[in-house]
């Protein structure tokens, strides 16, 4: 039993995971409008441009700059949606509508899924490309 006096502080540290799924369809999509070189081009600039959008909107919203994490959260809705990652551009979307309600404890939360979507969407992305190079 606790003694009144004494205080006991015990910190639990919960592990998030994502679990996404591409959307291979749109994938196959794209091969099969661009051919493979066109597609793969157009993945690569993609997860590059993707990954800069994650960097930048985390920084914005250390610096409390909303507009411009608005923005750069808006932009990875289509450019998710174009390369088959359709939880990213999803969770993006809740997050534009997180600053646009001014609620920042949901935008604080909604911001840590996207950025570990985000993660675990490039990886899944980088395997793919890499197993058909």
């Amino acid at each position: 039993m606790q003694d009144r006096g004494e205080k006991v502080e015990q910190v639990t540290l919960l592990k998030q995971t994502e679990t996404v799924r591409l959307d291979a369809a749109r994938l196959e999509e794209l091969v099969a409008q661009l051919g493979e070189t066109g597609a793969e081009n157009v993945i690569c600039r993609a997860l590059e441009e993707v990954a800069v959008r994650l960097s930048h909107a985390e920084r914005c919203h250390r610096e409390g700059r909303l507009d411009d994490m608005r923005r750069s959260t808006r932009s990875l809705i289509a450019m998710s949606d174009q390369v088959g990652m359709s939880v990213l551009a999803k969770v993006a979307a809740d997050v534009t509508g997180c600053i646009d309600a001014g609620d920042r404890i949901a935008l604080a939360a909604t911001l840590s899924r996207l950025l570990r979507v985000g993660e675990t969407c490039l990886g899944e992305m980088w395997d793919i490309r890499d197993l058909t190079i």
